[in-house]
């Protein structure tokens, strides 16, 4: 029963995303598509490694503001987690999860401009709230019953550390080197708005045509990943927090009266800032969401979904590729590795490429969101099968992957993907800088009009849609007894 419900919601899905395809714009419009692409993987070939200045700069920088930003985010999102009962802490932590790393860099580029204080809030502000949610969710599938061994009397805080906490080490450091990747892929992406990571020389190169530089950027990008788990040991990341402040960089000084006006003048509504009353406020609103909002709450969703559909698809395709049960020594590294260089591509940093290649659409996005996102959840999924035991008579080939593993893997993988549905999301949201009409679009434009009202309304809107997908993914994770938690993850 439960597998047919699942069937039959995964039915409803993709024919939902059917008919969100006859809404979108998925065409290619540059003049030469294939002709770029494949000079594009030339340069990715032929990679220049002699422009060691910009390199090593861009290098430790975005080593600089993952560690610090992951670092304050680890330590807020700690001590979130020690209060998570509240439903005041609950909602604060959905909030700030919900709003992108970019959407936040642009909020402190208003009034800190290109200061390293810019790049480390906007990773550390989302990441300190999905860290309370999860290492809440650690700490409460621990045992409680060494708790009742403790002296009466004794506090929570301190109750909580020297039972659940020692218990639930190994999976909190586990899933903080996960987020480690994650925000090393964040800092990159922040050089696109401007913060001197690899991101910012990466916009240069493919502005000036030089794919061989192109190619060393994600060569060191894809190597610094591939090794996280070589050189980032636990007794080293003592040193690494203390050693990351100091290679941020400078940037101009924080002129405090910006901040002041930014809060009380700039993201005030301005019909309110105008003196024209409250009275001019609903129709300001009503103009707002007629013109910009539905039409990037209708962008964004359409995007999602087909989105979220292509994923599940590639996953289902990609998971042998991290699966015992259909690789072995020679090719099980090769899948490995394909399934680290797809997991390891932002998805800004993909759609961006592709949208140089084929033009403006949401062909760009959707692609990128999709091979992204199936990378992740195909590398899961495979290490998932790699704990289901065949019987020595089980089918091999096509017949092993329908009849014996994808049946038995099913629940797994629609958890998971019902779990990137809101992350999908909010990627969705932010590619709208890069020219696709989603609500990052708006936001940009408002910004960049410098109606900072706007701007602001449209990324509280972005916020609340975020929260609202999370809560039906929830929904139907517990309707279809979808059993997943979010430490799970890489």
């Amino acid at each position: 029963m439960r597998r047919s419900a699942s069937v039959s919601t995964s039915l409803w899905f993709v024919a939902l995303a059917v008919v969100c395809a006859f809404f979108a714009d998925l065409t290619i419009s540059a003049h030469d598509p294939w002709g770029e692409l494949a000079r594009l993987f030339s340069g990715l070939l032929t990679p220049d490694l002699t422009r060691t200045d910009y390199l090593a700069e861009a290098l430790v920088r975005t080593l600089a503001f993952a560690f610090v930003g992951v670092g304050l985010g680890a330590a807020s999102g700690f001590a979130l987690a020690m209060v998570f009962g509240s439903r005041i802490v609950r909602t604060f932590c959905a909030f700030i999860r919900a709003i992108h790393e970019l959407f936040w860099a642009l909020i402190f580029l208003q009034f800190f401009g290109l200061h390293p204080l810019t790049g480390v809030l906007a990773i550390a502000i989302p990441y300190a709230g999905v860290f309370g949610k999860v290492y809440a969710e650690i700490l409460e599938e621990t045992d409680p019953q060494p708790r009742d061994t403790l002296p009466f009397g004794t506090g929570k805080i301190i109750a909580l550390l020297y039972t659940r906490v020692s218990q639930a080490w190994p999976q909190l450091v586990t899933y903080t080197s996960y987020r480690l990747e994650c925000g090393l892929r964040s800092s990159a992406v922040l050089g696109f708005v401007g913060m001197p990571t690899l991101g910012f020389y990466l916009e240069s190169a493919f502005a000036q045509g030089h794919y061989s530089a192109v190619g060393a950027l994600l060569l060191l990008f894809y190597v610094l990943i591939t090794t996280l788990r070589l050189w980032v040991r636990p007794k080293l990341v003592p040193l690494y927090l203390m050693v990351a402040p100091f290679l941020l960089g400078s940037g101009l000084p924080i002129r405090w009266q910006n901040v002041t006006r930014f809060f009380t003048e700039d993201i005030v509504p301005a019909p309110l800032r105008g003196g024209e009353g409250w009275s001019e406020l609903g129709p300001w609103l009503v103009e707002l969401l007629s013109t910009e909002a539905l039409p990037g709450i209708w962008n964004t969703l359409v995007l999602t979904q087909i989105a979220l559909v292509l994923t599940g698809v590639l996953t289902l395709l990609l998971y042998p590729l991290g699966s015992r049960h259909f690789t072995n020594r020679l090719t099980g590294p090769l899948g490995h590795t394909v399934l680290v260089v797809l997991r390891s591509t932002p998805e800004y940093l993909l759609a961006f490429i592709l949208l140089q290649l084929w033009g403006p659409s949401m062909l760009p996005a959707v692609i990128a969101l999709a091979v992204h996102n199936s990378g992740i959840i195909g590398h899961l999924i495979g290490r998932r099968s790699n704990d289901v035991t065949l019987r020595p008579d089980a089918p091999t080939g096509i017949e092993r992957y329908a009849y014996e593993l994808t049946p038995r893997l099913y629940g797994p993988f629609l958890a998971f993907l019902f779990y990137r549905w809101e992350i999908i999301m909010r990627e969705t949201a932010i590619l709208g800088i890069l020219g696709i009409a989603t609500l990052g679009f708006y936001v940009d434009s408002a910004i960049q009009e410098i109606r900072f009202d706007r701007a602001m309304v449209l990324i509280l809107i972005t916020a609340l849609l975020n929260i609202g997908v999370d809560i039906l993914a929830r929904w139907l994770r517990a309707r279809l007894r979808l059993k997943h938690t979010a430490q799970s993850e890489p």
